[in-house]
């Protein structure tokens, strides 16, 4: 973990309240895909925690669901604003372990992560399939980000307006030879893939409600097979063979 200034470079909309953050400064903390960075906002008592979409060595790329007063404030900072960044946080996802057909599954505000560990396994020479679900068509976004990157990409929305009708699971029925899942997205999603038995292994990141986003506070612990976890110290990413539902 690490704490440093980042300067907001700047903050587009991708949809009515999902917005792409771009913000500079030192990423030398961010390990792994799947990370996330906990920022903190003037007036507010607790930082929000982010999943990071992407980074380089000198900026860092969010992308971010308003939801409430701190997001609304973080996509309308204007440039040059400096934010106060917790950086390196959680655990990541290992693509290492995904097998020779594995998929990445996210939903809604879930793909952020995905992007960025899409491409690290591209430049480390692994396949993958992209599996993506929105409830329609109108909230999709970054679509032709993950195209560019040239791998099979599959979409699903709630209401058959753009893909294939019904949810991520749908997608992944439709590839039976994808037997690793590599997740990110909303609890009844990871819960509905976790289920599905074509699946040998998988990594799933799950979100909770932070009071410090570094393991000290014990407020985001999940039950595991081996006990509690916290979801800000031991996760995000948790495997498939120790989530307890």
């Amino acid at each position: 973990m690490k704490k440093s200034f980042f300067t907001l470079e700047h903050a587009r909309q991708l949809t009515e309240d999902t917005y792409e953050v771009v913000l500079s400064g030192d990423t030398s903390a961010i390990t792994a895909p799947g990370q996330f960075v906990n920022i903190e906002l003037p007036g507010k008592f607790l930082r929000r925690p982010i999943s990071i979409c992407n980074w380089t060595q000198d900026a860092l790329m969010l992308l971010v669901k308003v939801v409430g007063d701190g997001t609304r404030e973080l996509v309308r900072c204007v440039p040059g604003t400096e934010v106060d960044v917790l950086s390196g946080l959680g655990n990541g996802f290992d693509p290492a372990l995904a097998g020779r057909h594995p998929i990445l599954a996210g939903g809604g505000i879930g793909i952020a992560p995905l992007y960025g560990l899409a491409r690290r396994m591209l430049e480390a020479g692994l396949p993958f399939t992209v599996a993506l679900g929105f409830r329609t068509g109108k909230d999709a976004f970054y679509l032709e980000e993950f195209a560019a990157l040239g791998c099979r990409l599959l979409i699903a929305t709630e209401d058959g307006s753009l893909g294939t009708r019904g949810f991520v699971t749908d997608c992944i029925r439709n590839v039976p030879e994808c037997d690793y899942v590599l997740a990110c997205g909303p609890l009844p999603m990871l819960r509905a893939v976790h289920g599905l038995p074509q699946l040998t292994g998988g990594q799933f990141s799950f979100e909770a409600r932070m009071g410090c986003g570094f393991g000290a506070c014990m407020g985001c612990t999940v039950p595991t097979v081996n006990g509690y976890k916290r979801v800000c110290k031991d996760g995000p990413i948790l495997f498939r063979e120790e989530i307890v539902w």
